[in-house]
């Protein structure tokens, strides 16, 4: 996984180390309006809306209140009332769902925002992401599992795919039918329900893993229209 996001990083620098490279102008006045028409055309390429920003910032101040003793309390009275608890590993497949829909979709020719050839770069650089930025967190914090397995809990890798997932069906299918995020959101807080049931997660690391699913998933969607034109820009030279 580190070799995979080493790479992802040095992808992006290389492609954000593209510069702007037009053609001399006879006329030096030609040079600056022609770069200021490219600067309005590229400001319009990034779409971002702040009440994006309400759901994943939310979930990780909730996940920062609730780490600790509210997390242990609740454990606790988890652990009581479903000491036997067992999905038989049917949270370590649920969490691909809503992605393996939306590119089922996207395969059998249902339009969504992007071509299927943009939803698979999507969806790979969105687990990249969210999964990078998870599992750095998870060497940082070196935070116990409930359970005691290991010391990789916070936050949780599932929680965080889950909602990946589900972000990446609400964003390219979403506006087709509400039904679409309904279903995809379900399932991806069904997964983090049943890694806290399973005494794998405390509700802190699921809430974590939550917002960084979705805030992974909505950079990378908000900055790929620009992404594309620097690599269109970079083949061109």
């Amino acid at each position: 996984m580190k070799k995979q996001f080493t790479r992802c990083i040095f992808l992006v620098i290389f492609i954000c180390q593209g510069l702007f490279s037009n053609q001399v102008s006879a006329q030096a006045i030609d040079s600056v309006y022609h770069d200021t028409l490219v600067q309005k055309k590229e400001e319009k390429l990034w779409q971002f809306r702040p009440i994006e920003a309400v759901a994943p910032v939310s979930l990780a101040l909730a996940a920062f209140v609730t780490q600790g003793s509210i997390s242990r309390h609740l454990q606790s009275h988890v652990v009581s009332e479903y000491p036997n608890f067992n999905t038989k590993n049917f949270d370590n497949y649920l969490h691909y769902l809503p992605a393996v829909v939306s590119l089922s979709l996207g395969a059998s020719g249902v339009k969504g925002k992007h071509s299927f050839g943009d939803q698979l770069i999507l969806a790979l650089l969105s687990n990249l992401a969210a999964q990078g930025v998870t599992g750095s967190l998870k060497l940082i914090s070196k935070y116990p599992r409930p359970n005691g397995e290991d010391n990789h809990s916070f936050p949780s890798g599932h929680t965080s795919n889950a909602f990946t997932s589900a972000t990446i069906l609400h964003e390219e299918y979403g506006q087709r039918s509400a039904w679409y995020s309904v279903g995809g959101y379900t399932a991806a807080t069904t997964v983090g329900t049943m890694r806290v049931l399973k005494n794998k997660h405390w509700l802190a690391d699921v809430l974590m893993g939550a917002g960084i699913g979705i805030a992974a998933t909505k950079v990378v969607y908000i900055s790929y229209p620009w992404l594309k034109q620097k690599v269109r820009r970079i083949r061109k030279k």
